[in-house]
């Protein structure tokens, strides 16, 4: 899978930060890996709160928020296999920096629809990140485990550009993409250097 033909992802990570900074740490990416689950279920639910009427949304998000606990879950199941524990939250720079691009005000269309290319935005860097160590890491259950992931990120980035697509009235969300996907590139500069799905 190409991420500059499929994710448009126009700055990818570097092999080497598997390497070099996962492989000293496999506790510190797999605790956090399961808070970016448990975070992309809060997502869906609160797009679900936000949007009751969007019965196509609901349903959805529905079927979104329990394959995100799924994989928190999975994830959690190897954290005790490997005799870690979970440990507090950590702090996502990444998410919280792209959280600035998101429009405040202007309407509840454009809200709405820049939650939602917000979303595919993080599902297409994580696809990407889930890709790399998939490919790269040296242990084979996490190598086989975040193949699987990839490729479910990869369902979730398309179906968030889906929905923008679909609630979108007079909001040109190609447009609005190329300007995530050229702000991310910005962001993603400062991160692939600690051992964090997103850092």
């Amino acid at each position: 899978m190409s991420e500059k033909t499929i994710l448009k992802l126009q700055l990818p990570t570097d092999p080497l930060w598997v390497k070099n900074v996962v492989e000293s740490n496999i506790q510190e990416l797999l605790i956090d890996h399961a808070y970016c689950e448990q975070k992309a279920a809060t997502n869906g639910i609160t797009l679900i709160v936000q949007n009751p009427n969007l019965s196509d949304l609901v349903q959805q998000m529905i079927a979104l928020v329990q394959e995100e606990m799924d994989h928190f879950k999975r994830v959690h199941e190897i954290i005790l296999k490997r005799g870690y524990v979970l440990g507090k939250e950590r702090k996502d720079d990444y998410v919280n920096e792209l959280r600035k691009f998101i429009i405040i005000g202007g309407g509840r269309e454009a809200q709405l629809i820049d939650r939602l290319l917000f979303s595919a935005m993080i599902e297409a860097r994580s696809c990407e990140r889930f890709k790399v160590l998939s490919e790269n890491i040296n242990d084979d259950e996490l190598s086989a485990f975040y193949h699987e992931l990839m490729i479910s990120e990869a369902t979730h980035y398309t179906m968030f550009i889906g929905l923008a697509r679909k609630y979108a009235e007079t909001i040109d969300v190609d447009k609005r993409w190329k300007d995530f996907l050229t702000y991310e590139a910005q962001v993603v500069k400062n991160y692939g250097k600690s051992e964090t799905i997103h850092g």
